[in-house]
């Protein structure tokens, strides 16, 4: 999917209504459509993050489209209900609003002093395949479209062939499609003991889910302490404090016990686990010796947030155990998908789709899982046992019973 700039898709977008009308409905162009439409949509557009005039350019266009809209939804039209001006009506919305006055401006974000953009979850980055998406992992790696998620065997004997493969928006959390792979798995009877995974995909609730649901321990790197304290290693951390669940309290290091305790909260992450919040006094934090090593600010207190007792139990387990050899060693097999995934980049253009639309995108990644596999398995040595020949059909015994020739293979036929 082309990487388009928010000018260049609102462009195409106008040019894909137009394609869409002049195919079903020219005829409701010809008042519409001069020399400078022809010049502006005539073919694809490729504007660059650096166009000349970009604020005429995007009033322009905006104008345009609007003009083309109404135009199509005016009384009699009976033309608005095609795919492409639907993109173009909510593409508009979604980078576009009406001032105070009613003038059409370009949509900037809050921090900007805008209206605000639409989330990426929500916001549409092709007028071709309005389910693709936007999404980034770190301050790298960004694309455009749908994410493949990719499991296979990793058995010391024999070869690794994929087990499941799921297609989903680019903006879903790995974490969320554990659940789905493990229910296919189980399905087709393919469930192991143990999944090894990246970080992204542990988040405790789905840890604790895979092992209840399924009896699978999912192994990965669990995401650390994320509090400035552990961070920077100075200071108390979370781990700091003694958590007593039955009394509900929690102890600092300088021996003060909290005077809240509230929650379990659930979390706006659909990812992260329920949490507890413990709160401390001003009265105990403010006078304390080591406040600088607790809280920076001079009014607030210390809270200490975390997990319900089952959860932080399987917290603390996991990160304990990350830290042994055994488990170190054991995790080292997982570093043989990132072969596959590379194989799957590179060796079959994955990264590539050759269809619209995610039920279409989903099945060119099973194909291409079954080609790996398929590529796979045929590498195999031929195995010592003979095949039990095919059974002779009916015409093929009469013709044996009267001791007629008959071709012992088809490539033999005619000869």
């Amino acid at each position: 999917m082309r990487d388009l700039t928010r000018l260049e898709l609102i462009t195409e977008a106008v040019r894909a209504a137009l394609e869409e009308v002049a195919y079903t409905s020219p005829q409701l162009l010809d008042e519409l459509v001069d020399e400078d439409w022809g010049r502006r949509y005539g073919r694809p557009v490729r504007l660059g993050k650096n166009p000349t005039k970009p604020k005429t350019r995007i009033l322009a266009t905006g104008n345009d489209a609007v003009r083309l809209l109404e135009h199509l939804y005016r009384p009699g039209a009976d033309c608005a209900s095609g795919p492409r001006i639907q993109a173009l009506r909510q593409i508009m919305v979604q980078n576009y609003h009406r001032d105070a006055a009613g003038h059409l401006r370009w949509r900037t974000a809050e921090k900007e002093g805008g209206p605000g953009l639409p989330p990426s979850s929500r916001a549409v980055v092709s007028p071709y395949d309005t389910s693709a998406r936007y999404a980034r992992h770190g301050h790298i790696i960004s694309w455009k479209g749908f994410s493949a998620h990719l499991t296979e065997t990793c058995a010391p004997e024999g070869p690794n062939v994929i087990t499941d493969v799921a297609t989903t928006a680019a903006t879903t959390h790995d974490s969320q499609v554990l659940p789905g792979i493990h229910t296919r798995l189980s399905r087709r009877g393919l469930l192991p003991a143990e999944h090894l995974v990246d970080a992204g995909y542990t988040s405790l609730p789905h840890l604790e889910q895979a092992t209840r649901e399924h009896q699978v321990t999912v192994s990965g790197p669990l995401r650390s302490n994320p509090t400035r304290q552990h961070r920077r290693d100075e200071g108390f951390a979370r781990d700091d404090f003694h958590i007593d669940y039955d009394r509900q309290q929690v102890t600092c290091p300088q021996g003060q016990v909290s005077q809240g305790w509230h929650g379990p909260y659930p979390t706006s992450s659909p990812t992260a686990a329920p949490l507890i919040v413990a709160r401390f006094t001003k009265s105990q934090c403010q006078p304390c010796p080591a406040r600088t090593q607790c809280t920076t600010s001079r009014e607030s207190t210390r809270t200490v947030g975390f997990p319900p007792r089952e959860l932080r139990d399987l917290q603390l387990r996991v990160r304990t155990e990350q830290q042994t050899l055994e488990w170190k060693t054991r995790y080292a097999v997982r570093y043989g998908v990132e072969g596959t995934v590379n194989e799957f980049a590179h060796g079959h253009g994955m990264r590539r789709c050759r269809y619209r639309g995610q039920g279409k995108a989903h099945i060119q990644h099973v194909l291409t899982a079954i080609a790996v596999n398929i590529e796979r398995l045929s590498g195999l040595s031929p195995t010592e046992e003979a095949r039990t020949p095919r059974r002779p059909t009916a015409f093929q015994n009469y013709l044996d019973q009267r001791e007629i020739p008959r071709p012992k293979s088809w490539r033999t036929l005619g000869s």
